[in-house]
């Protein structure tokens, strides 16, 4: 499932810009801006779901929201990195992650190709370097967007009150592609407002995170916190302009 969002800042240092926490000028708007011009790049993920043994969608959710942590953070990223121009052009742009399925043969010409996999509890996930939207391999092109329902087996534990918790809308019903999306929007956030040694200390604990359903009673405390909010563009299940995700990381938090 696609989800678009724009962003504010370049890849290399977008923490100088900590508007996520604000909101005043988010990297993630639903309105129409100049990054509408430039040319279009999209986020490719890709989720193993086996007819068997399908992962359990908290899992899956969590496991995207680290995938797309793994890549901004991967050397390859960065600087002269192979993939750093790729990952600038995509983010002078809209921000726009698409999460597709894959199962059997599927999967393997998946991990055939240039990218990451990120494995959870049950969850595998597969993210690759921006393509040209209109430009996808065709390997990834042939896979399908609709379909990725999954559930929970059981009621996921409440979720450790030190460690970054992605709060989704509860008054919002979305497909599991699309909250996986919704997800990787709401880490991105959150590492973009962190400094350089919450960054690296994030991710040499190996971005521990959990997604979890907001309280409807407290939904509204999280969208005025100040911490970093998702507003959806609108293209796909959900109205523009709609809150999906408050990334709650422990070092955003106001004392």
């Amino acid at each position: 499932m696609s989800s678009d969002q724009t962003p504010a800042t370049s890849a290399d240092s977008p923490h100088e810009d900590r508007a996520g926490r604000s909101g005043q000028d988010s990297p993630f708007r639903s309105e129409r801006t100049a990054r509408d011009e430039a040319p279009q790049y999209v986020l490719p993920l890709v989720v193993r779901v086996e007819r068997a043994a399908p992962p359990a969608r908290t899992d899956a959710l969590e496991t995207a929201a680290r995938a797309v942590l793994v890549i901004l953070s991967d050397e390859r990223s960065l600087g002269e990195g192979a993939w750093a121009r790729a990952i600038r052009d995509w983010q002078d742009a809209r921000i726009r992650k698409v999460v597709r399925r894959a199962r059997g043969a599927e999967w393997r010409r998946a991990e055939a190709l240039p990218g990451i996999t990120v494995t959870g509890k049950s969850a595998e996930v597969r993210v690759f370097p921006p393509v040209p939207l209109e430009g996808w391999p065709k390997d990834l092109a042939r896979l399908q967007v609709s379909g990725t329902e999954l559930d929970d087996p059981e009621p996921p534990i409440e979720a450790d009150p030190m460690a970054p918790v992605l709060w989704l809308n509860p008054d919002l019903e979305m497909s599991a592609g699309k909250a996986m999306a919704q997800a990787g929007h709401g880490a991105q956030l959150a590492w973009w407002a962190l400094s350089d040694e919450e960054r690296a200390s994030w991710r040499d604990a190996g971005f521990p995170l959990a997604v979890r359903t907001a309280d409807p009673s407290r939904w509204g405390e999280l969208t005025a916190s100040g911490l970093p909010l998702v507003r959806d563009a609108g293209f796909t299940e959900i109205a523009p302009g709609s809150c999906t995700v408050v990334a709650d990381h422990p070092a955003l938090r106001h004392s």
